[in-house]
């Protein structure tokens, strides 16, 4: 004769059928939302970038950690390499230090088998990295991981646009009709290649504003596209006023225009968002 189950045990069956085990949360549940700006800075300031996978992630405790604030923890990561997106040979396995916000309940992430780009430099230990800021332990997606080797080739092209320095000097001029005229800014850079922005009005249109990379301005001349390095140089390294002493030399009437064409510019540009 069958024998009935036991309603416990019925329960306990329904329970685990209803509830199944938590899947894991992609990424560790760490944030994958990288700006191009925050790609930008640190990509350039990266003699390594590696893509690897977590293999294990220790919480530090003690001395090692008294810096880190609440709600995060110090977790000494090693990884196994996957590919050398730049710089020089790293070994198969690679550790590095990372403090991480703590998970939604206050608890340690689980990182194992976690993707990421790692940014870094080396240091004295071999296989031991220095990541370059607090979130350079990127998420590998694909979106951060094609923004991260555009930045990088675009960086080592001939072309390559140079870090903006400063501004040397504007000049503007009015045009024949009322409403026309044309302002030129030639701008500092670290390589001293020069590169100059144009901003021309005409009657009854908006202003146009273009860049060269050259003292020279053509009809090719346009301005940069947003999230490229060009874009990143200028948004993120000009001035936000422009210098009395570029303006130095020009009329009151004239020096105020040229500012009004430099706010076109910055205005073009957009925020640089860090």
């Amino acid at each position: 004769m069958r024998l009935p189950v036991p309603l416990c045990v019925i329960t306990l069956i329904v329970a685990a059928t209803a509830c199944p085990a938590a899947a894991p949360l992609p990424f560790g549940g760490l944030s994958t939302d990288y700006s191009y700006v925050e790609l930008a800075d640190m990509a350039l300031a990266a003699p390594q970038v590696v893509a690897a996978q977590i293999a294990e992630s220790i919480p530090v405790k003690g001395p090692a950690a008294a810096d880190v604030p609440p709600g995060e923890t110090r977790y000494y990561v090693q990884a196994d390499v996957k590919a050398l997106i730049s710089g020089t040979g790293v070994p198969a396995r690679v550790s590095y230090l990372v403090d991480l916000a703590d998970d939604s309940k206050g608890k340690h992430r689980k990182l194992k088998g976690v993707p990421v780009l790692l940014l870094a430099g080396t240091t004295a230990t071999p296989g031991e990295l220095q990541l370059v800021g607090p979130r350079a332990q990127v998420p590998r997606t694909p979106e951060n991981e094609a923004r991260l080797r555009a930045i990088l080739t675009a960086a080592i092209a001939a072309d390559a646009p140079p870090a903006i320095t400063g501004i040397t000097r504007a000049f503007h001029v009015a045009g024949s009709l009322p409403g026309e005229s044309e302002t030129q800014i030639f701008l500092r850079t670290s390589d001293k290649r020069p590169i100059s922005l144009s901003i021309l009005r005409r009657p009854h249109e908006d202003p146009r504003w273009a860049v060269a990379l050259s003292e020279l301005v053509d009809d090719s001349a346009a301005p940069p596209k947003p999230d490229s390095l060009l874009w990143y140089r200028l948004a993120c390294g000009l001035p936000r006023p422009l210098p009395d002493a570029a303006v130095a030399g020009l009329s009151a009437e004239d020096a105020d225009a040229a500012r009004a064409d430099y706010q076109v510019v910055l205005t073009g540009l957009g925020p640089c968002k860090r």
